[in-house]
């Protein structure tokens, strides 16, 4: 394959905290060979393909480590888990991936999902069959019964098909493990806490400290990488003890869990988007609101920003993550949300939240996808932006502001029709969304509040 000679007025590496003027980047199968300055770079060869950005701000392609491909914007646990089967669950992830790649997302780390869902999407891509992002798939959650995961009640159970796999034994924790190994996972995702919570308030983890410490042992043995779901300082600590690869949320760590993690070099990744999302977006009517939920998501946020600053400043790295895949965070919208999240809640630096969203978060990515920066050695995987990001990260969630995304060096044409959600998404069978008694049909002025008023 003949070399293309990418052309740069400003390019941002993802490992630098400053943009670099007039660079060249030389990539050969796939794979930066070059990375400099444009006076000091080798000149294209007869036939060889030039790429003229202009104007346009260079930078790695960007990296998501929380997206549920296969969710399919769902409303609500039912709809991720009941009401389609995993065959069409997998076909509408190939169908969202591209609602990601247009967003400027060339790699996404999906924690969780059902079966081998995302394991499909993911080889279908790699053989060539479909364009999309690179994936880092994964199967069922590792819950137990305090577990988010564990979401439908005992009388139900958790069949096969379902996002989360109750282990509630040390043997079953581990043969879940291995199955996933065996059906080619490249990350496994352990579902550390919950809703439940002690009389203090306190969530509860799910798993101890030595179940913990054993499946973490046991999925690094195995080649894999770990996630972990964990609100409450015990899980976090717990996690962090344990070594995984990254701690999603962590909103109520304390200093003991900031220094575990640090010693044990595990990431953050706080996925404050739908949290931010959920407040920002709710309204009076909806019962997200009417049941308190907005205003929990709001509580959490105050905490998590008073407790993420704090490890921000301690020296955590973080990774960026949307938990992309439901009705209030659908693909390839809010993606870049994360970013800004971090520069005006948690005091990031522009250059420093693009880092996360690049270099630092492609760390979750197999070993053999080396992303999420613009050097010698790396994955060809790059955008082009109108504007620059380093001035306002908010460019980012802009979708008309992404005017080019290349995966190996090859440009992409993401198709992302319209598409009617009843067919694909929404297929909930609530009929109505709160109780409708007379004294609510007077609050929405549907009947006078008396019959002299009808009068």
């Amino acid at each position: 394959m003949s070399r293309i000679h990418v052309q740069c007025k400003t390019l941002f590496t993802g490992l630098e905290d400053e943009a670099r003027a007039d660079q060249s980047l030389i990539i050969e199968n796939g794979v930066f060979s070059y990375v400099g300055p444009r006076a000091s770079a080798p000149q294209p060869l007869p036939g060889e393909a030039i790429i003229e950005t202009g104007d346009h701000f260079v930078m790695p392609g960007l990296v998501d480590v929380h997206t549920h491909i296969i969710f399919g914007n769902a409303k609500s646990e039912e709809d991720v888990d009941i009401h389609v089967s995993p065959e069409f669950r997998a076909l509408r992830g190939l169908f969202f991936t591209q609602h990601v790649l247009a967003a400027g997302y060339t790699s996404v780390v999906v924690p969780g999902d059902a079966g081998q869902c995302s394991i499909a999407v993911r080889n279908a891509i790699n053989a060539g069959m479909f364009t999309g992002p690179r994936l880092a798939a994964s199967s069922n959650v590792i819950s137990n019964r305090q577990s988010l995961n564990d979401w439908f009640p005992s009388w139900v159970g958790t069949p096969e098909y379902f996002t989360g796999r109750l282990c509630v034994t040390r043997e079953d924790q581990i043969a879940e493990i291995r199955r996933q190994a065996k059906d080619g996972v490249d990350i496994m995702k352990i579902a550390m806490d919950g809703p439940h919570m002690r009389p203090n308030g306190e969530h509860i983890a799910a798993f101890t400290q030595d179940e913990t410490r054993a499946m973490v042992d046991e999925i690094h043995r195995l080649g894999k990488k770990v996630a972990v779901h964990a609100y409450g300082k015990e899980a976090v600590l717990y996690a962090a003890k344990a070594g995984v690869d990254v701690i999603f949320h962590a909103f109520f760590m304390d200093d003991a869990c900031i220094e575990a993690i640090l010693e044990s070099g595990s990431h953050v990744a706080p996925t404050f988007t739908m949290l931010a999302n959920n407040v920002e977006f709710a309204e009076d009517y909806e019962p997200s609101t009417r049941c308190g939920y907005a205003a929990m998501q709001q509580r959490v946020i105050d905490a998590g920003c008073r407790n993420l600053r704090r490890a921000r400043d301690a020296g955590v790295p973080f990774m960026t993550g949307s938990d992309s895949g439901f009705a209030i965070t659908p693909y390839g919208e809010w993606h870049a949300r994360e970013i800004e999240i971090l520069v005006d809640w948690l005091g990031f630096t522009p250059a420093e939240a693009l880092r996360a969203a690049t270099s630092v978060s492609a760390r979750l990515m197999p070993a053999n996808q080396q992303v999420g920066a613009i050097e010698v050695g790396r994955r060809a995987d790059f955008i082009r932006v109108d504007g620059s990001p380093l001035e306002n990260v908010a460019y980012l969630q802009e979708r008309e502001r992404i005017k080019g995304v290349y995966l190996g060096g090859k440009r992409m044409e993401p198709q992302v029709p319209g598409y009617d959600p009843y067919k694909v998404t929404d297929f909930n069978t609530v009929k109505w969304a709160e109780l409708h008694t007379r004294q609510r049909a007077v609050e929405m002025g549907k009947r006078p509040a008396s019959a002299h008023d009808a009068r």
